[in-house]
């Protein structure tokens, strides 16, 4: 039988996170604030996270009521007994000029969401900007004292290319200044298609650079990888077969725009069981091994170091975490 105390212990040796504050993101779903009916049914919804939305599924006409009604149901939702693991709220780019007045709007909620999600995140300077708003409408004590995590979207070619100092200068606020916490970061292949002038398709070669350098630069600093929307809500298999390539990638979940595509993506993401098998008895060797005062070993055939220990480690947060 697998002990969670001795994952536990390992993880806090390999620098894991600890699980009990892991949000699985295996499948993204995005809710309309400007619809209400849509909005009423969130406490139902099955997705990991659900993404309360005021930015491209929202018109330019409809962003003041979808501001209001999006301060309304922070408040109204009934956190502890949502279906989904996270209530995110993505609000509007600095780039769109819109940013600041969202945040005045949800700033009056009494709760903030689990996770402030903020699309089209260029450059540095565009997260210095973003926390300035948020301090000066927020104030510190409310950004330093939650739990609240940050989501971000990389969606253009210049913030690909800069995605290592974007990270980084993030995770630096977090640290340096009490900004929320980046956990997860999600890339936006639609404007990226548009921003070079790509055709999208179902197959999504015309992303495969973009996505797999997308992944390593979120796995160099330890954070979630979201991958792109299946456009086409009617080919379940095709999203089947682009879910499991994002998994084997190394993705930890996936856009989605419609809910049938949920149980699609969310079944892909999470491993197989011989998988999980597997990350169980490797943890339980490495504590073996580790006990005994041993160095390298070997398991089924590998030699066992700190990446495969990680991915093992990975595994079973995942799988705690969804099962609970």
């Amino acid at each position: 039988m697998f002990s969670k105390t001795i994952y536990r212990s390992i993880s806090q040796f390999a620098g894991v996170r600890d699980a009990a504050k892991y949000i699985p993101r295996r499948a993204l779903l995005y809710v309309p604030a400007s619809n209400q009916k849509m909005l009423d049914k969130i406490p139902m919804m099955q997705a990991d996270s659900v993404v309360i939305e005021l930015e491209d599924g929202v018109a330019l006409t409809a962003k003041a009521e979808a501001r209001a009604q999006a301060t309304v149901a922070l408040d109204k939702l009934p956190y502890h007994t949502l279906s989904c693991q996270e209530l995110g709220l993505r609000v509007n780019s600095v780039s769109s000029g819109l940013l600041e007045d969202d945040i005045i709007a949800v700033s009056k909620a009494e709760k903030l969401p689990h996770a402030f999600m903020i699309p089209k995140v260029d450059s540095p300077e565009d997260l210095v900007q973003i926390y300035n708003m948020f301090r000066e409408h927020y104030g510190d004590d409310r950004i330093t004292n939650t739990n609240t995590r940050l989501v971000i979207w990389i969606e253009s070619a210049r913030a690909l290319l800069d995605m290592p100092r974007i990270l980084s200068s993030t995770l630096n606020l977090h640290k340096q200044a009490g900004f929320f916490k980046l956990d997860a970061v999600v890339f936006g292949s639609d404007d990226f298609c548009a921003d070079i002038g790509a055709t999208r398709s179902s197959h999504g070669t015309e992303t495969l650079f973009a996505r797999q350098k997308f992944v390593t630069c979120c796995k160099a600093f330890q954070l979630q990888a979201i991958d792109s929307v299946y456009i086409d809500i009617k080919d379940l298999e095709g999203l089947k077969r682009q879910s499991i390539e994002g998994r084997q990638w190394g993705f930890t979940g996936k856009q989605v725009i419609h809910p049938s595509q949920v149980s699609v993506v969310q079944e892909q993401f999470l491993p197989p069981k011989e998988r999980i098998e597997w990350a169980q008895e490797l943890v339980h060797a490495y504590s073996e091994h580790e006990s005994l005062g041993k160095g390298a070993f070997q398991f089924r055939g590998q030699m066992i170091d700190r990446p495969l220990l990680l991915q093992a480690l990975n595994i079973i947060q995942l799988v705690e975490r969804v099962q609970n």
